[in-house]
């Protein structure tokens, strides 16, 4: 079952996510010691990171003893500024004493793997196996939260409507091509791996975002809404703001 939070702005959104996941971080490391996030990118995702940055209980956690992941990421070169892990590192991890092992990101187009998507994709599926939990069904690491985005066709992360990537059942990473957003070329955690974590928490804003809420929210099938099947094993938060709220609330 999702819980929907609705909030007056965008804004206020971050601001309040922020104030969560400070929280579900601390309550993490108190409970075993670590905790272990996985970022999203886009304006909200990252105003989320900026919120946190600027927050007094930003020292409560122990950000050398968090793991840091991304749930998708533009194929680019290493610090474009299109990259989410640039604008992570922007808004957050530049600022934080984190621990430069527990940072996961996933591997730009001018790295080991040059211009191909799919080892990038793969090599990255290792990464996870290598500290696989042994409470999930597959090989990925505990994450305590998961953050990912609404686009305005239902897209989460990188998986799209009516692609393969969006059914993929096997993989915990893939490398998708042809994205009808640009860049074309992306890096993406699948729904599997996603619905392993023990929340997830997709935040949206924006009008535009309504429709694809709604039909997320109303049993829509991942296939056509893809973030109707990014669901977390404990828990499963949607964050909206008024406007992308507004098919819920008038049940139009």
């Amino acid at each position: 079952m999702s819980q929907v939070v609705v909030h007056g702005s965008g804004e206020l959104l971050a601001a309040a996510a922020a104030a969560r996941l400070i929280t579900a971080l601390v309550d993490a490391q108190a409970a075993h010691g670590v905790a272990s996030v996985v970022l999203t990118g886009g304006r909200t995702g990252i105003g989320v990171l900026e919120q946190v940055r600027r927050s007094p209980a930003r020292d409560a956690v122990d950000w050398s003893n968090v793991d840091f992941y991304w749930g998708d990421e533009r194929f680019l070169p290493d610090g474009d500024p299109e990259r989410n892990e640039t604008q992570a590192r922007q808004a957050l991890l530049d600022h934080v004493a984190v621990d430069p092992e527990r940072v996961h990101p996933m591997a730009a187009s001018d790295g080991k793997f040059g211009a191909d998507a799919d080892a990038a994709a793969a090599h990255y599926a290792e990464v996870l196996a290598t500290t696989a939990a042994s409470a999930t069904d597959i090989a990925v690491p505990h994450f305590d939260v998961l953050l990912l985005g609404v686009g305005e066709e239902g897209h989460t992360a990188s998986l799209f409507p009516d692609t393969p990537y969006v059914e993929e059942t096997e993989r915990t990473v893939v490398g998708v091509h042809d994205c009808p957003k640009p860049p074309p070329t992306r890096i993406s955690l699948t729904l599997p791996a996603i619905q392993a974590a023990s929340q997830v928490w997709l935040m949206t804003t924006g009008a535009a975002k309504a429709e694809a809420v709604a039909a997320a929210l109303g049993g829509a099938k991942p296939v056509d809404i893809p973030a109707a099947g990014a669901r977390g094993r404990n828990r499963t938060l949607w964050l909206l703001d008024t406007t992308a709220a507004t098919q819920l609330l008038t049940g139009s």
